[in-house]
Parts: structure tokens; C-alpha cells; sequence
């Protein structure tokens, strides 16, 4: 299949948890990535994700690495970037846009993620639809646990999302 003329742009930057790419398609951020063991694998997958031959651009993706780093800092407790969900399922698109809802250093449990998303007794498949999550900390999804207060999974490992939110507790853990 030839690539989409859509063109994609992605940034790599530093972060507590290492090596972070962000990407672009002109609509807003669509993809995330918190660590990058092979940035070649990274350019893959987006090229594999968004059918688009992906290229470096640290400028036009200023604000969003800007904002994730001033996260990481404790000095934004809510991102403002643009999202585009394009990439999705209706069901998923929802829960994600439920997920967003949560607030800094706040917690919901995937049962509530089902409902919010309105399948009540669809909790597997919103905390599903919760790990497909391709902007993880931005739509934060790191704060859904189980309703026992367990932490659950989490697509980057279960020690980043205590991390996460011990960082938002102000209980700075180690990575």
C-alpha cells in the first residue's frame, strides 16, 4: 500500500522514565510513546500505525514536548494540547475522552470507566480500550485501577504507572 500523503511529524526528548517521541499529524498529537528503546522501532511503528513515511521536526511539536517535560516537573497537572483521536474505535475514542475527565493525582476504577463510557458492565473491555490508549499521561490512563484499589496493568509496566502516580501524590518514587 503507498504511503499517505498525510505526512507525520514526530519529536524525541528526554524524560525521567528515558527516551519519550511525541508525534503529529497536523490535527494534534496522536501518538506518545514514554519510553524508546530503538528510535528506528518508534519511526516503525508510526510509519506502520499512520501509513505515513514519519520525519523529525522538534519545532513544530515545541509545545507538547514542553508541556510533558513541565509535567515530569510537577508544574502542569493538566495538558492543553490538541488530541487527535483519529486512530480508534467509537468505544474506545469514548473511553479515552472519559479517561481525561479524571483529575491530577486522582484515581477511577475501570468499572467507572465503563460507566462514564455508558457499557456499565463492559469494565473489561473499557480497561482494554484504556491500554490501547496512544497518548498515555495525556489522556491520562495511568490513573485507572481496579475498583479494590489495586493498580491493574499497564501497557509501559506496572512499576511506571506506580511511578506515575506517586509522582502525582508528591511520594516521588524511583523509575
Amino acid at each position: 500500500m503507498p504511503k499517505s500523503i498525510d505526512s507525520i511529524q514526530y519529536a524525541l526528548f528526554e524524560t525521567p522514565l528515558g527516551l519519550a517521541g511525541l508525534a503529529d499529524r497536523g490535527k494534534g498529537v496522536c501518538r506518545l510513546k514514554l519510553q524508546i528503546n530503538s528510535i528506528d522501532d518508534f519511526i516503525n511503528e508510526l510509519e506502520e500505525q499512520f501509513n505515513s513515511s514519519p520525519r523529525q521536526n522538534q519545532t513544530a511539536l515545541r509545545q507538547g514536548v514542553k508541556q510533558v517535560e513541565q509535567y515530569f516537573s510537577g508544574k502542569l497537572k493538566r495538558f492543553d494540547c490538541k488530541l487527535d483521536l483519529g486512530h480508534g474505535t467509537d468505544f474506545q475514542k469514548s473511553v479515552w475522552r472519559q479517561v481525561l475527565h479524571i483529575p491530577y493525582g486522582k484515581t477511577q476504577s475501570y468499572q467507572w470507566l465503563a460507566e462514564a463510557s455508558k457499557r456499565p458492565r463492559a469494565y473489561r473491555a473499557a480497561g482494554s480500550a484504556n491500554g490501547r490508549n496512544p497518548i498515555p499521561l495525556i489522556i491520562p490512563c495511568h490513573r485507572v485501577i481496579r475498583h479494590n484499589g489495586e493498580l491493574g496493568g499497564y501497557t509501559g509496566g506496572i512499576h511506571i504507572k506506580r511511578f506515575l502516580l506517586d509522582l502525582e501524590s508528591g511520594t516521588h518514587g524511583t523509575v
